[in-house]
């Protein structure tokens, strides 16, 4: 049996980097249901696809144990894609990775300043800080997928 090709933003792509993730102990853990039906409900070709709740479930167990959430990531990119065939916007590589480049310094200067002695509780975190630095992270995700997509494109 030869493996189907997958678009990187399909759905199965995130399904695998999350059971790759999790391993089968972990997807069994979080969903009740074993990682062969879980990657059975991923194919596009068949009428079987995953359930919302389990998906949800899944990125929850990865965000658990530090892992990111690798089908939120996917369904953002796949959003992000539709949205970019309607407005019909391309960037530029070179452009978006100096964005990236940019984000990700702040986002590393504001996990440092809130861990500072002198920030307003020290080396604690406080609620506020920890809003800006999941704003600073959202923004760099944002970053990532539209330089997935510039790279599906070439």
């Amino acid at each position: 049996m030869s493996t189907k090709p997958r678009e990187l933003s399909s759905i199965e792509n995130g399904l695998a980097e999350a059971i790759r993730l999790l391993k089968d102990e972990g997807v069994e853990k979080a969903t009740g249901k074993s990682s062969s039906f879980i990657r059975k409900c991923s194919d596009p070709s068949l009428d079987q696809q995953i359930d919302h709740k389990d998906s949800a479930k899944i990125d929850i167990e990865c965000v658990k144990l530090g892992l990111g959430h690798p089908l939120l990531a996917t369904h953002q990119y796949i959003v992000a894609k539709e949205l970019e065939k309607i407005s019909g916007s391309f960037n530029d590589i070179d452009d978006l990775l100096v964005k990236f480049t940019i984000l990700h310094g702040k986002l590393i200067n504001k996990i440092k300043s809130s861990q500072e002695e002198e920030s307003s509780q020290g080396e604690k975190i406080t609620a506020t800080e920890k809003k800006e630095i999941f704003s600073a992270i959202s923004n760099l995700e944002k970053k990532i997928v539209k330089i997935k997509q510039v790279i599906e494109k070439s």
